[in-house]
């Protein structure tokens, strides 16, 4: 458990690294794009590789509409 923390703490600080190296010489807005959609790739590899896709199904109304606002909000943000 120790080791996923520490590797947790290690990827965030390499993040904010990145990110301020990654941006210096482009519009912020663009640096944005660009991370969202490696990530966005990267978290679907996860699901559709652990085979989670199927669980989409059985996502609540409830559920579908606090994800929907946190999307939101974090793209606000």
């Amino acid at each position: 458990m120790e080791s996923i923390c520490f590797l947790s703490a290690f990827f965030a600080a390499l993040t904010v690294i990145c990110a301020k190296i990654g941006v210096k010489d482009i519009n912020p807005d663009l640096a944005t794009v660009v991370r969202t959609t490696i990530i966005l790739f990267l978290t679907w590899g996860i699901v559709i590789f652990g085979s989670h896709l199927c669980e989409i199904k059985t996502i609540s109304r409830n559920t579908w509409l606090f994800l929907i606002l946190s999307g939101l909000s974090t793209g606000l943000s």
